[in-house]
């Protein structure tokens, strides 16, 4: 649309410039065409000026990571979540950039204003003071995995502390587990991505790793073979469900305002029932093999 206005502008001027019949047949004949001209040239500057401007604006760079079903490079639509984002700010006249880097990375390059924001992360007292927060776009559910030769079960925080386990940088996996984490009561190896802590507990190097339940179950069946995917479960006890969000940066100018659009369209998204059956095509992957407890 912007090239198609910007060519019409270009036309209308060369029509302008080279129409004689709008030149006065007089000695002052030069000076007419001198002065059309210079405001052609006025003209196409600010059709160019124009045309920048409204690309950019028309565009909003975030970033991600790997996490499917819900975001991923190798996925159809970049994933169930990403393409909830996408359709959403489409609605509101915008294309989204992203780019996928580690967790912990991609929040910060939010935070700092260096990408206009992130998804998906819980919403947190201490982040609403860095970032504007959306509405819901997905509810995850955290259960603890573990290879099926443990003998496991817990009631509380205090039970894990027995075990050596997995958490992803950057991730926070509630109130309890952090403040043990913090003041050592529990033993948690952090590494880079889910599907690391995943090769860690195959390994027998942790022998707890809390992820979402979709989540854990897409990546063991798409990262390990068969039989030793069969030997990887979970406790039903969730440790954590909580909802994920956009993260707008408080930096970026703009960023409330399209906040402000972005939950008006998700909005419509779950009104006209899209938002339900996209999370739908996520429930196909959480289909757990004999669950402990």
């Amino acid at each position: 649309m912007i090239r198609s206005r910007l060519n019409n502008g270009v036309r209308s001027v060369r029509s302008c410039l080279w129409n004689d019949a709008t030149v006065p047949k007089n000695p002052n004949r030069r000076f007419f065409l001198i002065e059309k001209i210079r405001i052609g040239l006025v003209a196409l500057l600010c059709l160019f000026f124009f045309a920048a401007n409204t690309s950019e604006a028309e565009q909003i760079r975030l970033t991600t990571g790997e996490w499917p079903p819900y975001q991923s490079r190798t996925l159809e639509h970049g994933g169930v979540a990403t393409r909830i984002v996408t359709e959403a700010f489409k609605m509101e006249g915008l294309t989204v950039e992203y780019g996928y880097f580690p967790w912990k990375r991609s929040l910060k390059l939010a935070e700092t204003g260096k990408w206009d924001g992130t998804f998906l992360w819980f919403d947190t007292p201490q982040r609403r003071q860095l970032f504007f927060i959306s509405e819901p776009i997905i509810e995850a559910k955290y259960v603890l995995f573990h290879l099926k030769d443990l003998d496991f079960d817990w009631d509380s925080t205090a039970d894990l502390s027995a075990f050596i386990i997995g958490g992803t940088l950057g991730y926070d996996y509630g109130k309890a587990f952090q403040s043990a984490e913090a003041d050592g009561t529990l033993t948690v190896q952090r590494k880079p991505s889910d599907l690391e802590n995943f090769s860690q507990l195959v390994k027998g190097n942790i022998q707890l790793f809390p992820c979402d339940q979709s989540v854990g179950y897409t990546l063991i069946q798409s990262a390990f073979p068969p039989n030793i995917a069969a030997g990887i479960t979970h406790h039903t006890k969730p440790l954590k469900v909580a909802t994920h969000h956009l993260l707008l940066s408080r930096k970026v100018k703009g960023n409330k305002r399209r906040l402000h659009n972005f939950n008006r369209a998700l909005q419509s998204l779950k009104d006209d029932g899209k938002l339900d059956r996209y999370l739908g095509l996520a429930s196909g992957a959480d289909k757990p093999a004999n669950p402990t407890h």
